[in-house]
């Protein structure tokens, strides 16, 4: 199986593919002067206090307040309000924090208004993007992911991934990060860093703290709301979280010099081997075009999704959650039964969902309708066969078993806006109404247009456009024709063409220059 990350930058826009055997498995959309992405660092300044929601609106220099949850303030609060005060006022004068005094911790059932006071400055982090008609979600739990570990300032646990089972190596990790660890700040040990060496280790972890100090020199001069601290690009990310001794790229290709400049550099000093796979694509045609990824866009992202064998899903979206609706369509299998049959069907349906979750960013409530099936066993064997699909989905989720009608309910993490691409346009004749002129009144309704058009435009030869199908109609008869009556009437300059390009209800007038008018 090859993995592949096909970039397009466009002037407004950064696309970013990630293509599993050539089949496209995830797609982000990046605006080029976008200002909240997921773990930005802000200083601002708080609006107001919600007591009934427990809550304070910050001003991030968004047109809606961003929202900030008393519950996602961190119990190390008083400390982080205490740390941006004294480096505003310049009485701290470095961004360690070993002889730092913390301040008492906040209770879990406390209130905002306690805590934090209109006008006050905070220091925030962006956890979920402006989605809708709702600001960027924030919080005050502050934490820098890194290659191999997370840095948790104002803490002094260290955590390992649980996906690291072997004994030996947890303990290895922990006291070799115990020996590593700054004074006052947590360290969150990821998956990847298993059987890393120590120089790796500890290089990742001065990384981490270089960017808090960053932070700290950023935030004595900052007016708010201010930047103080960006997250990676998207790609950069995708190659930090993914890119480990259990998969790797087979091609990064980008259609942008600058682009393969910050990439390959990244990959020098993350991933020195790996450099070689990153490259500038000098095709003819669009990149994405190139690579059959535009194909499958418009394939993929419409309410029918089709499947190899035939089957299909529809995907439908509303204000509160997503549906989705397995259908057998025209799948032809071998089963000799009809559970037999709605197993398979289900199962392939359980990838595709998998893969369109990720590909579309779908979070919130997803409600599945699967064909049904009447063994206990079978409902089983599909519940595991969606956990496992959804294994690779970085996005936090949680899979509930098939009810006993059917559904199996899926939450999923949503952090950014849902991805949403067109694949289809208004129809030219009716404009999406789904209701056109009729066809006995179009001649009328032509001859009143052009009466107006040669009433503006008294001493211009006009040329009526119309498809071919009416451009016959309006020509038939040798000398009785429609067009000959007001040709008559109107004028004998002006002229009637056919273009196949109008819809069959469509007409437009132009100039001699082809001007519309």
């Amino acid at each position: 199986m090859s993995n592949d990350l096909i970039i397009n930058v466009a002037p407004d826009e950064v696309s970013i593919a990630l293509l599993k055997s050539r089949e496209l498995t995830e797609l982000t959309k990046e605006k080029s002067d976008y200002a909240f992405n997921v773990g930005d660092y802000y200083l601002a300044k708080v609006s107001r206090i919600q007591p009934t929601l427990n809550a304070a609106f910050v001003d991030l220099g968004y047109e809606k307040d961003a929202f900030l949850h008393y519950l996602d303030l961190g119990p190390e609060i008083q400390s982080l309000n205490k740390f941006v005060k004294e480096t505003i006022s310049g009485r701290l004068k470095t961004a360690s924090l070993r002889y730092f005094k913390f301040a008492p911790p906040i209770r879990k059932e406390g209130k905002m208004s306690d805590v934090l006071k209109a006008g006050q400055t905070i220091l925030v982090k962006v956890i979920k993007e402006p989605i809708s008609q709702k600001g960027p979600r924030l919080s005050c739990e502050l934490s820098l992911p890194g290659r191999y570990m997370v840095l948790v300032p104002f803490a002094d646990k260290i955590s390992i991934s649980s996906k690291i089972r072997e004994n030996k190596e947890r303990e290895r990790l922990k006291t070799l990060m115990e020996a590593l660890q700054p004074s006052n700040f947590g360290i969150i040990i990821r998956t990847a860093a298993e059987n890393q060496t120590t120089e790796d280790l500890e290089k990742d972890l001065k990384d981490l703290m270089a960017r808090w100090d960053e932070a700290f020199e950023k935030i004595q001069p900052a007016k708010t709301p201010t930047k103080v601290l960006g997250e990676l690009s998207r790609a950069t990310t995708l190659l930090r979280d993914l890119e480990n001794k259990n998969f790797t790229f087979d091609s990064i290709v980008v259609n942008d010099e600058s682009y393969v400049n910050q990439i390959r550099e990244y990959m020098r000093i993350n991933f020195p081997d790996r450099e070689k796979v990153v490259r500038l694509f000098k095709g003819r045609l669009p990149i994405f075009e190139h690579y059959g990824i535009n194909r499958q866009i418009r394939t993929l992202f419409g309410r029918n999704v089709p499947m190899s064998s035939g089957a299909y899903l529809i995907i439908e979206h509303t204000e509160a959650l997503h549906v989705i609706d397995v259908n057998s369509g025209n799948s032809v299998r071998s089963a000799t039964t009809q559970e037999e049959s709605a197993l398979a069907v289900n199962l392939e349906a359980a990838d595709e969902i998998a893969r369109q979750l990720r590909l579309r960013d779908m979070g919130g409530i997803i409600v599945v309708d699967f064909i049904d099936l009447y063994k206990a066993e079978n409902r089983k064997i599909l519940f595991q066969r969606m956990r496992d699909a959804m294994k690779d989905d970085k996005a936090k989720h949680n899979i509930l078993p098939p009810s006993k009608i059917g559904l199996i309910q899926i939450t999923r993490e949503r952090v950014r806006p849902q991805i949403n691409i067109e694949t289809a346009e208004a129809c030219p004749s009716c404009q999406g109404s789904g209701k056109v002129t009729a066809s006995v009144n179009l001649t009328d309704e032509i001859a009143i247009a052009f009466s107006r058009k040669i009433e503006k435009h008294p001493k211009e030869a006009l040329t009526l456009l119309v498809h071919p199908y009416v451009e016959a109609y309006l020509n038939k008869g040798l000398f009785t024709s429609v067009w000959k009556k007001w040709k008559k009437a109107y004028g004998r300059q002006h002229r009637l063409e056919p273009r196949t390009t109008l819809g069959m209800l469509e007409y437009r007038f132009t100039d001699a220059q082809g001007t519309e008018k």
